[in-house]
Order: C-alpha cells, then structure tokens, then sequence
C-alpha cells in the first residue's frame, strides 16, 4: 500500500467506443488496456440469471455501479454482487478469481460495455478502479 500512496492519483476518462466506453488515461492521454494493472476490467458474471435487471438505463455504459459484499454467500465468501447504483436491481457478480482480489469497500464500478443477443442486453463488462480513482464520464 506504501507504494500505491507514493503514487499520483488515477485519473480515467471514459471515451465512447462502439456499444460502450474505452478508458484513456487523463494524464498521460494513452488508452488504458483491460490487462493494466492499475485497473480491472471483467466480464460480470451471472447475468443469465437476471436478464431482466439489465433491460433497463440502470446498467447502460457509463452508468457508476454498487460493488456489494457477501461475507455470508454460502457458495463464497469473497462474493462481490454488481448493484445499480442505487441498489434496487442486481446484475450479477465480480468474477470468483477477481472478487477473491478485492476489498469492496477499497473499489468502485463503472459500466463499460454491454453485449446483446436477439435484440436485448445480453451481457456486461465493467471497470472496477480503487476508491480514490477520478473517473470522467462523458456527458448525456
């Protein structure tokens, strides 16, 4: 952690691309891949089981997202579920090997990209980024 402190802080901005966003490194302007370390990008996963929840705006690229913790899943202690931002739909969840990485409490979410199948959203990857990350999102 001393290092991380040491370091300026991360600074992203969404800029469209396609059905979604890419991010770009507000200072050095380069484009940040999804395999950069700072940052972790990932399909969310589970999202067959509430196909419903994302049908609507809640989970639309660019909107910010609720990483909620569930010490007591009995299917995994490290689950991390993917809210809307304001809790009411859940889409699904940080992938098993990502969740074990993370404290939800140290990290924030953003919806990048979605992916549709017969007309509907099929599917969603986001940007998870430490708490104190500036991120940029475009404008409506």
């Amino acid at each position: 952690m001393a290092e991380r402190e040491t370091q300026e802080r991360l600074r992203l901005w969404l800029e469209r691309a396609g059905p979604g966003f890419r991010l770009r490194d507000a200072a050095t302007e380069e484009v940040v891949r999804a395999d950069d370390q700072r940052v972790r990008v990932t399909k969310v996963a589970g999202v067959s089981y509430r196909l419903d929840a994302l049908q609507g705006d809640a989970f639309a690229p660019g909107r910010r997202l609720a990483l909620v913790p569930e010490p007591d899943n009995e299917h995994d202690p490290h689950a991390i579920g993917v809210w809307d931002a304001d809790r009411r739909q859940q889409a699904g969840y940080v992938p098993a090997e990502v969740a074990e990485e993370l404290d939800a409490e140290q990290w924030q979410a953003v919806s990048l990209r979605e992916y549709h199948e017969d007309g509907q959203r099929s599917g969603l990857r986001i940007l998870l980024a430490p708490q104190d990350a500036w991120i940029g999102l475009p404008r409506a």
